[in-house]
């Protein structure tokens, strides 16, 4: 009988002691895998509220970005260095100085802008995705202020900036978004980042 409650006395031990090494002595979980992205558009097109709130920051008092900023967005499975480049007139001339070193690239644009800024947007656009340290990044494009009433579609987005032909052979996703919806603009990161890892699983990457 005696030899029974032993035995029983070790399996409690050697029970309790799995799973204090289960719950205790976990290793670190493994580092997510960080991205540099370069964030470009126009003033007002809402590069900076956007990532506020992927930031989970306030808004409130949100002004338009001079020269760039920098913001660690983080996600489940990665962490996006958005180097975010101010839009106003007299710093867009000074982009391509701060590509270097890019791994991806968001272009966000007000789809209910006027058609004179629209079409400043489908040339920077243009510009960036021919740049020859951008030209093989993979691209996030940004329809922003959906949940406005001029806001023009994706459809029409993507025809009036030629996208198709623009960017055959390149990684590009343009997806509507607003304000009113991050869960979509977090939909939208997501398939970059999955970009981003198929970039790195590439042959002869080091």
């Amino acid at each position: 009988m005696s030899e029974c409650i032993q035995l029983s006395f070790v399996l409690c031990r050697i029970g309790f002691y799995t799973c204090f090494r289960a719950l205790c002595c976990k290793g670190p979980p493994p580092p997510r895998p960080e991205y540099d992205v370069v964030c470009i558009g126009l003033t007002g097109s809402g590069k900076t509220s956007l990532l506020s709130r992927l930031c989970s920051e306030n808004t409130d008092n949100v002004v338009p970005t001079t020269g760039f900023s920098i913001k660690a967005v983080p996600f489940q499975n990665a962490i996006l260095n958005v180097k975010e480049l101010g839009g106003a007139d007299n710093i867009k001339k000074y982009w391509s100085r701060y590509y270097q070193g890019s791994q991806g690239v968001i272009f966000v644009l007000d789809s209910a802008s006027s058609e004179e800024d629209l079409e400043i947007a489908r040339n920077e656009l243009h510009s960036a995705l021919q740049h020859p340290q951008l030209c093989t990044l993979p691209f996030l494009i940004l329809a922003n202020h959906q949940d406005k009433p001029a806001a023009r579609s994706v459809q029409e987005i993507k025809k009036y900036f030629e996208l198709e032909p623009l960017a055959r052979g390149k990684r590009w996703i343009l997806q509507p978004c607003s304000m009113d919806n991050m869960e979509t603009v977090k939909d939208s990161f997501s398939q970059l980042i999955s970009l981003l890892e198929e970039k790195d699983l590439e042959p002869g990457r080091i």
